[in-house]
């Protein structure tokens, strides 16, 4: 068993970190936050609007203040952004305050997901695909360093995916019920 006081879950934009954090959040009675809504709060903007007034760089600043201030809590499940995790001092608030799920998703999975989507800031060019590749090839070796658990989601449904997690999550994460 490995005690942590809050649930965090890691991965790449349409791994499911969103849709399957509200179920596993639900089934383990966590408060789901989902740390880019939260910024959205504390800034009073879009994500869109936040990259481009303050560019990437700006966005990820108020993204580590707001990441810094959602793990000082407890009893709560957190979906990260997908890029949270380059920045070390989220990293190391993640590994201090969290039992760490990576949501695995390949590109081509991620692309059929995505297709739809507009509103995120860093696909918004014609060579998503490269995008995507580029993006993991950085960010695969930090979601793999920090995950306590990983879990594949390109075949699984949310449902699916929740109930393998939930299996695996009773075996190898128990609730930190002590203070910081």
């Amino acid at each position: 068993m490995n005690p942590a006081p809050n649930l965090i879950l890691i991965g790449p934009m349409g791994a499911g970190k969103t849709c399957i954090g509200r179920r596993l959040a639900e089934r383990f009675t966590l408060d789901f936050v989902d740390a880019d809504q939260a910024i959205v709060e504390a800034t009073g903007a879009s994500i869109p609007a936040l990259f481009e007034h303050a560019g990437e760089a700006g966005f990820r600043q108020h993204e580590r203040q707001v990441l810094q201030a959602l793990l000082a809590g407890r009893n709560q499940l957190v979906s990260t952004g997908g890029g949270a995790v380059l920045d070390a001092d989220n990293r190391a608030a993640i590994a201090r305050r969290g039992f760490v799920v990576y949501l695995r998703v390949s590109v081509p999975a991620q692309l059929e997901r995505l297709a739809r989507d507009r509103g995120r800031p860093l696909l918004q060019r014609p060579d998503r695909e490269q995008v995507l590749h580029d993006m993991a090839a950085l960010r695969d070796p930090l979601y793999r360093g920090l995950a306590d658990l990983t879990l594949d989601t390109d075949l699984y449904t949310p449902a699916e995916a929740t109930a393998q997690l939930v299996l695996r999550l009773a075996a190898q994460w128990q609730r930190q019920d002590t203070p910081a």
